[in-house]
């Protein structure tokens, strides 16, 4: 006997034996076995997930000698006949080429003519969606009053090109793509009963190439099986695919999360070597980030399908959640760049380049000193010691206006005193005192002063004041502003966060404040930070309020402009108070 591929071979005989379609199998088992059924039914899903296979059995079904059931015989002349494909009383059509309004009318002729040996005359029409206009037309009205020995089975791959008239006239049933998980285990029991030996990775491979489609897996592991010698081992099924082995996936991630731009290369050239699909590479890339990204958020969520969830859990150990996501946007966006690349590889070069340039730069290192930290000097302020950036106002003298200055300096300034222009950093005694210019300071709120913040003299209401001057980013930012400085005693320092904005904190980004504020005053510190409920006003509670202030100062000063009032009450106007934003001074 000719040998037989699995596709076909292993091709379902009864419900029972489907693997997934469980939604769509409970319905037609619970019709049959309460006689509840519509004379057409509509099977909709991609290729290979099971439809016409579901309508050959509810064909079986509705025709078994032994009566109409949801577990037919399988050995009665009707099952034998349907399952050879020779039965007269089952009709498969392929729409596909019998599209014309004539096959369709010759098709419709015999409907009502009794079956020939069987209890019901099934129409199995494959494709239906491929039938012209005019066939649908011609179909019409039997498909919704058809004979009572008469039952229309329709399968298509696209639904959205049926008329409307044809699905209201039909049960429809949409089949979805089977998961990688049902795959492998439907493939393993098939190899175990072939006796083919076979590794495990390679049927995950097999099953995420299949795209869910239970025919294609079965195609690519009789492909697979003949590529191997009657054996499928990982590194097999990996050249018949062309796919990448994971190894360089998980190492160019951990080099790029480490910062490393030779390593990175270094792996791309190493892929290179087994000519890799380089799209697929990025593809497996933007899957393990989103791995990544999940462990992070929900570790107990880390699914296991490649028994790399141990590994999975170091890499989101070592990155941050802001790096994952940056990580993940990048590689997204890559890959509709990449094939505008002049190669593909490229393309993927640059895309791991293109994280490394893009990702966040440590905000603090320890190897950094506290004169690190001070503010840039203006090319246009002298380069000489103890000398200012602006003019220094002296006790009676008035203050000359100030120039004005690019949107990255800070929005409030106003000339300062003496004494305000002063070091950020806190130097030793011994050293000269470097002055900070005026531009680069904040200006006075709420009788704040706007020099260095002595350690000795921290305290929770100049707290705002020294967090600008951190140079803290993102969300180690954002972290810290919502922290009110609870006490200080000594070199220990105590913070609570407010718990409304705690969801992302972790370890790292009290790390991070630490040695920002190490750095700042020039000594160690113990720091801690607790979530709960802040008994004062935290630095982005106090940012908020002073919007709110500036916002209403500037509604109030609009409100009350003569010229406006006298718009308003000619053409009965009304101020649009939305439209209103203060202005930088």
């Amino acid at each position: 006997m000719s040998y037989q591929v699995l596709a076909r071979k292993w091709r379902p005989r009864s419900f029972r034996e489907m693997v997934g379609q469980e939604h769509v199998l409970q319905a037609l088992i619970n019709a049959l076995d309460h006689d509840r059924l519509h004379h057409a039914y509509l099977f909709t899903g991609t290729r290979g997930v099971g439809k016409t296979t579901i309508a050959r059995i509810l064909a079986k079904c509705l025709n078994c000698e032994r009566g109409v059931s949801s577990e037919p015989c399988g050995e009665c002349s009707s099952c034998l006949e349907i399952a050879e494909g020779r039965s007269v009383d089952l009709i498969e059509v392929d729409a596909a080429s019998r599209t014309k309004v004539e096959d369709t009318r010759e098709l419709l002729e015999n409907v009502q003519y009794a079956p020939t040996s069987s209890r019901y005359k099934v129409y199995l029409i494959d494709e239906v969606h491929m039938l012209s206009g005019h066939s649908f037309n011609a179909l019409l009205k039997t498909l919704e009053e058809p004979p009572p020995h008469v039952k229309f089975l329709l399968a298509t791959t696209d639904p959205q090109k049926l008329p409307a008239t044809i699905l209201s006239r039909c049960l429809q049933f949409n089949l979805k793509n089977m998961p990688p998980e049902q795959i492998v285990g439907h493939l393993g029991s098939v190899l175990e009963q072939e006796m083919v030996s076979y590794e495990e990775p390679a049927l995950w491979l097999l099953g995420r190439a299949a795209n869910g489609s239970m025919r294609d897996a079965l195609s690519l592991t009789d492909q697979a099986i003949g590529f191997g010698s009657g054996s499928l081992s990982e590194s097999d099924v990996r050249s018949m695919l062309g796919t990448v082995d994971l190894s360089f996936v998980y190492q160019l991630l951990e080099a790029v999360a480490a910062g490393e731009p030779s390593a990175v290369l270094d792996i791309v050239g190493k892929m290179a070597e087994h000519a890799p699909d380089f799209e697929s590479s990025l593809d497996e890339l933007i899957s393990l980030v989103h791995r990544v990204a999940i462990a992070q958020a929900v570790p107990d969520a880390i699914d296991n399908q490649w028994g790399d969830a141990a590994r999975i859990g170091e890499i989101a150990a070592s990155l941050s959640a802001e790096d994952a996501q940056l990580f993940y946007q990048i590689a997204l966006n890559g890959k509709r760049d990449i094939a505008l690349a002049p190669e593909p590889r490229a393309g993927l070069e640059m895309i791991l380049l293109r994280m490394l340039a893009f990702r966040p730069a440590a905000v603090i290192d320890d190897s950094l000193g506290p004169a690190d930290l001070q503010p840039a000097q203006p090319q246009s302020q002298p380069a000489a010691e103890g000398e200012v950036g602006a003019p220094v106002k002296k006790p009676g003298e008035p203050v000359a206006p100030a120039a004005p200055r690019a949107s990255s300096i800070p929005e409030q300034q106003t000339a300062v005193g003496a004494d305000d222009v002063s070091p950020i950093i806190a130097a030793p005694a011994a050293a000269p005192a470097q002055q900070l210019p005026v531009a680069a300071q904040e200006t006075p709120v709420d009788g704040d002063a706007t020099g260095p913040v002595p350690l000795a003299e921290l305290a929770p209401d100049n707290w705002p004041r020294l967090l600008e001057h951190l140079g803290l980013l993102g969300i180690v930012y954002n972290i810290a502003s919502h922290c009110e400085l609870r006490s200080r005693s000594a070199n220990e320092l105590e913070f609570v966060l407010d718990e409304a904005n705690a969801s992302l904190f972790n370890d790292g980004h009290s790390e991070k404040i630490r040695l920002a504020m190490e750095n700042y005053f020039g000594q160690p510190l113990q720091l801690s930070i607790i979530a709960g409920k802040p008994c004062s006003e935290t630095p982005a509670k106090r940012q908020e309020r002073l919007a709110r202030e500036r916002q209403l100062e500037a509604v109030a000063e609009i409100e009350g402009d003569p010229l406006l009032q006298q718009l308003i009450t000619r053409f009965d106007g009304e101020l649009d108070r939305a439209s209103i934003a203060p202005t930088d001074h």
